[in-house]
């Protein structure tokens, strides 16, 4: 199939609309019950054989206790009898759940004494989940604003349109502690699905403290008013300080997600300036090395 939206979606002579809640649980619904037919959860819920009876997974024999002791919630199994009562976190819980459970048949037999069916015998999860994350994904992507499931199974908020490859790309640093872990946790908190204001608020003032911490290495590789400029907008904007000279009545759903998004351009922007610059220092610092040598 294509991914590109068809013609009349593709012409403007359609606007589409996001799929409701409830259209969601449908097709939800629709996609666990095909995958369960073809034996994507037997590993983990078990099946129900003929001569055997019902056939544990890896869950137990109580499926219904198992949800409730991961989730903290009753009343969500059966998931087909219980669906329509699902909220959107129920929903969203439930689909993580069973990323934690879908594999993917790789062996299996025949059973034909009364028409029993396929039975499955080896599984691989990791083909399992990539599968139900992508088909997750169709279903999410155009809900409400967006949302997605990450290769690890946690559903988030979409990346805005045009900085999908600024997520994707890799910190030019070596600085696990300081750096990449500050920021890949600032990331994941600003797209929770469940983020509030103030969760995106902590995750851009974790942003800020990154370019804070490289402010030392910025005075090398920006002139003194774009430095300026640059920690204006921080401290400017009530992300690191609280006084009377900063800005707080701007519409924070607006302004938050492109404070996001800027900071963390920022500091792929400056990370690459300071590896150039340290790279042109090292550089220059070789052919010194080698006139010494020569001379």
């Amino acid at each position: 199939m294509r991914n590109k939206p068809y013609y009349s979606v593709r012409t403007g002579m359609h606007l589409p609309q996001g799929p409701s809640l409830d259209l969601v649980k449908n097709l939800f619904l629709a996609l666990y019950n095909r995958l369960q037919h073809q034996g994507y959860f037997h590993e983990y819920f078990g099946y129900s054989c003929v001569d055997e009876g019902d056939v544990e997974g890896k869950l137990g024999p109580d499926i219904e206790n198992a949800f409730f002791l991961s989730l903290k919630k009753d009343g969500l199994w059966p998931i087909a009898t219980k669906l329509p009562d699902y909220v959107e976190g129920d929903l969203f819980d439930v689909m993580e759940f069973l990323f934690d459970c879908v594999s993917k048949p790789v062996e299996k037999y025949y059973h034909s004494f009364s028409n029993c069916g396929w039975h499955y015998t080896m599984f691989d999860q990791s083909l399992g989940q990539a599968e139900f994350q992508a088909e997750i994904n169709k279903l999410l992507r155009d809900y409400q604003d967006g949302f997605e499931m990450s290769q690890e199974g946690e559903i988030l908020s979409a990346v805005a349109p045009g900085f999908e490859n600024l997520l994707d790309a890799e910190l030019p640093t070596d600085d696990l502690r300081n750096v990449k872990c500050k920021v890949n946790h600032a990331v994941l908190k600003f797209r929770r699905y469940s983020a509030t204001v103030n969760d995106r608020h902590d995750a851009i003032r974790e942003l800020a403290d990154v370019l804070e911490f490289l402010r030392g290495q910025v005075k090398n590789v920006l002139n003194s008013s774009d430095e300026s400029d640059l920690f204006n907008i921080i401290n400017r904007f009530g992300i690191r300080h609280h006084n009377q000279q900063q800005k707080t009545d701007y519409d924070q759903a607006i302004w938050i997600r492109w404070m996001f998004y800027y900071f963390l351009a920022t500091i792929h922007a400056v990370l690459r300036l300071i590896a150039k610059n340290e790279a042109g220092q090292n550089s220059a610092m070789e052919d010194i090395g080698a006139g010494d040598v020569e001379s």
